[in-house]
Order: structure tokens, then C-alpha cells, then sequence
């Protein structure tokens, strides 16, 4: 970089903290280590001009999980690391609404329903429903956090549907308003923030930290923190992250429209949403798992055709709409859905692999490596 006296000083010397992705665990990281050492120097850098991943794209379901995704998770993993895993989450929400403010989240406690188009499955969920509710009592606080909720079916106007279960410590937010306070919350922190910047490669050599970008030159930092999610691998290899591509849409305004909170459908495959007088409706990858498996941020036709014949025969039939957006973000996913927080080498840390859980899990993970990095 052919840089001035100036612009090397203060934009592009040596820092204590670089943070590669500005998502939601990258700003929470960052604000986190800055308040516990203001003195320290903390810049971030994103591939985007604005964030790039999921957080800015992601459906803004404030939720801990659905019923049938638990118990699909209970099949595959240890009792343990699921509640422990839920219980993050809900952690994790209640530091987000914390830092960020309901306000400033436009939070809407509108609650979180599972929709069930056959008996078997649901007869599955309530048979563990008991179950469900004192194992997570501890943690939310309530006595039912999952509670059967079939008359709602009428008022939201589905069609198809036989039955629903509510969550009742689920709601929604403007993930676009989430991102910018957090990141006026980083820049009142004095927190560097760069958008444009692709990261070529982690410095890990006996003399320097830090990172070579593509515009050419390299930035030391005494420690480097990776956050970039679903792109995790093209910078560490050696973690297993899988990029996942979430696809959706957004109608146009629809007249009267009943439905209301965050809704799930097939163990969490499909969801969809109320966005003022909008749905917004994503999922239907597991239409294509190996093919959503995927970096490339375009949609297909095949998966927002799916979306839209669910929407014309389950969630707003004979209802004249059309829709106004689509696009797709790119989640991470690691084993088991486990976040991974850890040091991979000397100086140099990473919290990836959020499992479509950022919105939920973010905040929390962010204070969590963070901790990691001042003990070690």
C-alpha cells in the first residue's frame, strides 16, 4: 500500500487486538475486550463494506429452539450439551437485550410457534413436552416454556395446519437496527471499524502477529481474533465450519394480514415471519444440503419456488401478494451445533461455527472468547 506518515500511524499500525468479521461475534467481542481495556486499540475488519455473512441477513427470530428441533437434537447428541446449548442461547439473548437495549432491537415478545401438518410428529413433541418444560424451567424461568397452542391456527389464517406449539419465550427484532447500534456502540468505544477488506492471510511467525490483506501490506496486532462464521475455512482450514446458505424472501404488503411471531416449521428447515405487514420466509435447505453447502450468496429457483408454494398453500392461501426481495446469507455450522471458541495458536483466537444461532448465541460467545483471551 502506498500509504502517508499519517494514514500508517493512525489507520494502519500495529494494534493489540485485530478482529477479522464485524458480524454480531465480532462487534460483541470487540466492544467486550475494549471496555475492559480502554487503552487497548481494537480494529475490525470485514470482507463487506457493510457486514457480510448472516448477520445482516438473517430473519431476525430472537429465538432457543422449537420443540421438534430439540428433540431431533436429543436423538443425535448427548442431553447435556443440548439443555447446555440452549441455555446459551437464552443467555445469550438476555446480554444481546442488554447491551443493545429493546428499543434499539425493536424486540417484539410475539412468541415462537412450531407448525405440525401431522399427528406423528407432534404426537412426538407432546409426549415430551413435560419433559421439555422442566428441563428448560431453570433456565427460562417459567413453568411452560412450550405450551400447546391450536386455536392460534384459525386466527393466523393457515391452512393445512393441525396443530401448533408455541414457545413462549421466543420474539423477533430488526436485525438491521441491531447491527447499527452495536456498531455505534463500537465506534463510540474508539473501535476501528474497515469494511472492503479481505483478509488473504493469518501472521503467525515468531515475530509477527497479524494480517495480510488483499489491497496489499500488512497490519500486526499483538492478537488476532477470527470471526468470520461460515467462511471460517478459507482462513483456518484446519476447523471444521460448513458454510450453509440460508435463501430468502420478502413479500409486499399485504391487507389485513393475521399472522403474528416467529414461526418454524420441520425441525427449524423452514421459517418464516410478520415484518409490519410483510412475511419474510426463508429455508428449504434441506430441499439441497450438499448444494446450500455453499459460500456463493445467490438464490436458486428451485428453493424460492419451494418457499413460494408454501406461501401460497400453507401460511397466506388465496391471498394476493408478490414479492418485492429475496436473498441469502451464509451460516456456520460446526459438530453437533457447537459453537467453536478457542486458541489456535500463540496470539491468535477464533469463535465460529454459530450453528444458525447468532442472533441467539453472538452476544454471549463474544464475551466468552474474549475471556479466553485475557486468561491465556
Amino acid at each position: 500500500m502506498n500509504l502517508s506518515y499519517w494514514e500508517k500511524k493512525s489507520f494502519f499500525g500495529k494494534q493489540h487486538l485485530i478482529i477479522v468479521g464485524s458480524g454480531i461475534v465480532g462487534l460483541n467481542a470487540a466492544i467486550c475486550y475494549k471496555q475492559k481495556n480502554p487503552k487497548n486499540s481494537v480494529m475490525l475488519v470485514d470482507r463487506g463494506i457493510i457486514p457480510q455473512g448472516a448477520s445482516s441477513k438473517n430473519a431476525g427470530f430472537a429465538c432457543i429452539g422449537s420443540a421438534g428441533e430439540i428433540i431431533s437434537d436429543l436423538k443425535l447428541n448427548d442431553e447435556s450439551s443440548v439443555f447446555l446449548l440452549v441455555e446459551r442461547r437464552y443467555k445469550g439473548l438476555s446480554l444481546l437485550r442488554k447491551i443493545v437495549g429493546d428499543k434499539d432491537l425493536d424486540y417484539k415478545a410475539y412468541g415462537g410457534f412450531e407448525l405440525f401438518e401431522n399427528d406423528q410428529k407432534f404426537d412426538e413433541c407432546v409426549n415430551k413436552l413435560d419433559y421439555l418444560n422442566k428441563k428448560l424451567a431453570p433456565i427460562t424461568g417459567i413453568k411452560e416454556t412450550y405450551s400447546i397452542a391450536d386455536p392460534d391456527i384459525l386466527k393466523f389464517g393457515f391452512k393445512g395446519v393441525k396443530h401448533l406449539i408455541k414457545n413462549n419465550c421466543e420474539g423477533q427484532i430488526d436485525t438491521g437496527m441491531m447491527m447499527r447500534k452495536l456498531m455505534k456502540i463500537a465506534q463510540d468505544n474508539d473501535i476501528i471499524l474497515w469494511g472492503g477488506v479481505h483478509v488473504k492471510s493469518i501472521l503467525r511467525n515468531s515475530s509477527t502477529t497479524g494480517i495480510e490483506i488483499e489491497q496489499g501490506g500488512i497490519i500486526e496486532a499483538d492478537k488476532v481474533l477470527i470471526c468470520t462464521n461460515g467462511f471460517a475455512s478459507e482462513l483456518i482450514p484446519q476447523i471444521t465450519v460448513k458454510p450453509a446458505r440460508a435463501q430468502v424472501l420478502i413479500t409486499s404488503e399485504i391487507k389485513n394480514l393475521r399472522v403474528q411471531g416467529s414461526f418454524h416449521y420441520d425441525e427449524g428447515f423452514y421459517y418464516f415471519r410478520n415484518i409490519n405487514q410483510r412475511i419474510l420466509f426463508g429455508g428449504a435447505r434441506n430441499m439441497d444440503i450438499e448444494g446450500e453447502t455453499t459460500t456463493e450468496m445467490v438464490n436458486t429457483d428451485a428453493i424460492i419456488n419451494r418457499l413460494k408454494e408454501m406461501l401460497n398453500d400453507i401460511i397466506i392461501p388465496d391471498t394476493d401478494y408478490k414479492v418485492d426481495m429475496t436473498w441469502s446469507g451464509i451460516m456456520g455450522f460446526g459438530q453437533n451445533k457447537q459453537p467453536i471458541v478457542k486458541q489456535l495458536y500463540d496470539n491468535v483466537y477464533c469463535a465460529v461455527g454459530m450453528g444458525g444461532m447468532g442472533v441467539a448465541i453472538g452476544s454471549l460467545v463474544g464475551q466468552e472468547i474474549v475471556e479466553l483471551m485475557m486468561n491465556s
